[in-house]
């Protein structure tokens, strides 16, 4: 996400560098950057125009202290605007006093509306609210069966009464049926059109004077970049929008639709869209964001992943086995299977401070290893995968693993070999702490010492004597 948008201010601020201070000439050679980067990023003219000026007035009268460089000054000058931009802080949901709470979900046809819907009520579920999903969407083929399916997989009730009614009619006999029943939050998935018309916003008029809806988030797809403004517009005109979920977040590099919204509408980004599966929103910080745009990275997210897959009895465990260098194969497969609940790799990668500018072959060929990886673990034995050192005793073992998972003898050597090196870089890290029951991040060389395919050769250990260790096959 904003890789285009990060490499630019990048690029910006390599124009600071060996400058002493910061003044109109350097900051205006600085700011022509940021402005293409932003056009470049299908950010609206407008707030293109804002944020610029309002970042030039801030840099310039900066006071710069010593030990300070001005390039650095600059990011942090930047890095307050983006925020401001983005709204400041999180926006939560309105806290309502009545019961239920109405969340109406409102937005262009292909913004991921009905999916929305669903990620959305998987989160207040999470939250321990009670929630009703309203099929109101008549138009669009499927749609009421989609959001069905979707209640199904995440345990949450779906109203619907066909196609036949009236939007407004079903919107209403919900919000009925979610008092009687003690609901504490509905939400109103409606439908959206291939274009902004006054028949459609007629509609989202009277559905909201039916409901009279505590919220109403405008679904935008990051991906139509300026035509963010005029739809935020236009939404917010007429029907009155109270916040917005950006959606396929994941798939745009550009990211002009999240600096646009607030600044258009003054209502903030409340959640993101972050991949296809249901578990993939999250509650939007622009000050994390910002980070990401800068490539600061956002440990604040990543963290928040790995707590909320992880339990905490598990994560002890897995510590007691950092320490005492007991740490195998099975556990190896759990941090992989974790990984990817938590998202793509790169996704995680990119959230580490300074991992933003791994390039996408590289990520690409990380995954890859560790498919290779599991499945050279997949041909292992329950008691090799528990007993790392019967592998590394006996070479027929790692030559049946290597051939019963379609590699070579040297490919599981190295693999051994790695995942021993790692050990004891876990053992060395483990009382300096470290994310939820993670100790690494696998297939990439740097990151953690986490196994790498390629050659090498695997040799029994030595006779150690009895007062000194070796950091060995012997001791896996």
């Amino acid at each position: 996400m904003f890789d285009e948008l990060s490499a630019r201010f990048e690029d910006a601020v390599k124009g600071l560098r060996g400058e002493n201070q910061i003044n109109e000439d350097n900051v205006d050679i600085a700011l022509k950057q940021v402005r293409r980067a932003l056009l470049e990023a299908d950010v609206s003219l407008s707030v293109v125009k804002e944020f610029v000026e309002q970042v030039r007035q801030k840099a310039i009268g900066a006071e710069v202290v010593r030990g300070v460089k001005p390039g650095e000054k600059f990011i942090e000058v930047v890095h307050k605007e983006l925020v401001e931009v983005m709204g400041g802080s999180n926006a939560p949901l309105a806290d309502s006093t009545k019961k239920p709470s109405v969340i109406l979900m409102a937005g262009l046809q292909g913004a991921g509306k009905t999916t929305a819907t669903a990620k959305l009520g998987l989160h207040l579920k999470e939250k321990g609210q009670r929630t009703l999903l309203v099929a109101a969407d008549v138009y669009r083929p499927a749609a009421i069966d989609q959001l069905n399916t979707l209640g199904k997989q995440i345990e949450l009730e779906v109203f619907s009464l066909g196609q036949d009614l009236k939007p407004e009619e079903i919107a209403a006999s919900g919000l009925a049926k979610a008092k009687e029943e003690n609901f504490d939050t509905l939400i109103v998935d409606t439908a959206g059109r291939l274009q902004i018309d006054e028949d459609m916003m007629d509609e989202m008029v009277r559905i909201r004077a039916a409901v009279n809806p505590d919220e109403v988030l405008l679904v935008v797809d990051s991906m139509i970049g300026q035509e963010a403004a005029d739809l935020t517009r236009a939404f917010h005109e007429k029907v009155g929008i109270t916040g917005a979920v950006l959606t396929k977040l994941d798939g745009d590099s550009r990211g002009g639709a999240a600096l646009s919204i607030r600044q258009v509408s003054g209502q903030p980004i409340k959640f993101i869209g972050t991949g296809e599966k249901v578990e993939a929103l999250q509650p939007f910080h622009p000050e994390r964001m910002a980070g990401r745009i800068l490539g600061m990275g956002d440990v604040l997210t990543l963290v928040e992943k790995a707590q909320k897959e992880v339990e905490i009895a598990d994560a002890e465990q897995m510590q007691r086995k950092f320490q005492e260098a007991t740490f195998d194969f099975s556990d190896f497969v759990k941090q992989m299977r974790l990984i990817k609940r938590m998202g793509s790799l790169g996704g995680l990668m990119k959230m580490i401070p300074g991992m933003n500018k791994i390039d996408d072959g590289m990520l690409k060929s990380g995954e890859e290893q560790l498919k290779r990886i599991e499945a050279m673990i997949g041909s292992m034995t329950n008691a090799e995968r528990t007993q790392p050192e019967l592998l590394a005793a006996q070479p027929s073992r790692r030559r049946r693993v290597a051939l019963g998972s379609g590699h070579t003898p040297a490919e599981m050597d190295k693999v051994l070999s790695d995942f021993q090196k790692m050990r004891g870089l876990m053992k060395q890290m483990s009382s300096g702490g470290g994310l939820p029951g993670m100790g690494g991040l696998p297939g990439l060389g740097g990151t953690g010492g986490m196994p790498q395919g390629g050659g090498g050769s695997v040799r029994a250990p030595k006779r150690q004597r009895p007062h000194k260790k070796k950091k060995g096959f012997g001791d896996l």
